[in-house]
């Protein structure tokens, strides 16, 4: 009998710990997206911070639910098989997912999560909300010429991969002509200017970061697409929604096929509950260039 019980209890201890070690990779890299970047001379420790702490929480996990680790393998696997025998979510279902998981939030792991505190800035102070109300008064969308000047652009490029990408490929041409055609040009000293499309248009698409991201997040508006405008530190850029996981996959090969002259290693983008933004600003000659940085102020939806 004690024979019997002691097998029982090494055998809760032995999926617990297997249990545990599975859920320690991908909870800390999770942790991690939601954890600024604290460096010590020169040396990111974030990621081991995010270990930490997954690994106090999945401590805790096991002892509050050892008892049932053995009936809920059990359940796990009678489903298991019973998928397997009638086609549905398998344990090659499950593998899959858990390493397109643990890929992705690795390959994510500089890209932090947007806390509320940005989503939403009218809750956080006067200043936000000033600048975010300013920014879509500058963002024309509805001036003819904008719209003009946005449909003639999102027809000049990719006009063969429509049947295929379809919006995705009008969004494509429209950014390939603003970001091959723009050209930076500071604002005066110490005073802030923020240029409505139009204007920059009509100087010949000369303009600072501002300028090139109210213009693009316009242009992307005026075409039937979703734009938003994130201020960080030191700079603004445009972001273009693309939608759910699945729209975000196509978009990412649209991107590869369209601008495979650019040897596109991997697009930028910023997801929270479940929607996808894309990087739209100068800083690469293909949308979902790198980030300046991740200290954001504000966004501002258009």
């Amino acid at each position: 009998m004690k024979a019997t019980n002691s097998l029982y209890e090494n055998t809760k201890v032995f999926l617990s710990e297997i249990f545990g070690f599975l859920a320690l990779l991908p909870l800390g890299l999770l942790i991690n997206r939601f954890l600024p970047n604290v460096q010590i001379h020169h040396f990111v420790v974030t990621m081991i911070f995010s270990f930490l702490v997954a690994l106090v929480v999945i401590r805790i996990m096991i002892d509050l639910f050892r008892p049932l680790v053995i009936p809920a393998t059990l359940l796990l696997f009678s489903v298991l098989v019973y998928n397997q025998l009638s086609g549905g979510y398998t344990l090659v279902n499950a593998v899959h997912d858990y390493s397109h998981y643990v890929t992705g939030n690795w390959n994510a792991r500089d890209q932090k999560e947007i806390s509320s505190l940005n989503v939403v800035p009218d809750l956080w102070g006067d200043s936000r909300t000033q600048l975010a109300d300013t920014l879509r008064s500058r963002a024309t969308i509805t001036d003819p010429m904008v719209r003009n000047f946005a449909v003639k652009h999102s027809l000049e490029s990719f006009d063969n991969a429509f049947p295929k990408y379809q919006m995705v490929a009008r969004e494509l041409s429209l950014f390939k002509y603003i970001n091959h055609n723009f050209k930076y040009v500071p604002d005066p000293k110490d005073n802030e200017y923020y240029a409505t499309p139009k204007e920059t248009i009509l100087n010949g698409l000369g303009g600072d970061c501002d300028d090139h991201a109210i213009l693009m997040g316009s242009c992307m508006e005026a075409i039937g697409a979703q734009a938003r405008l994130v201020v960080i530190k030191g700079h603004m850029y445009p972001e273009l929604y693309v939608g759910n996981k699945a729209d975000f996959d196509t978009f990412q090969q649209a991107v590869r096929t369209l601008f495979a002259d650019e040897h596109v290693d991997r697009i930028f983008y910023h997801a929270h509950n479940g929607e996808y933004w894309v990087n739209l600003d100068y800083s690469a000659p293909y949308p979902g260039g790198p980030y300046l940085n991740n200290e954001v102020y504000l966004v501002a939806n258009l």
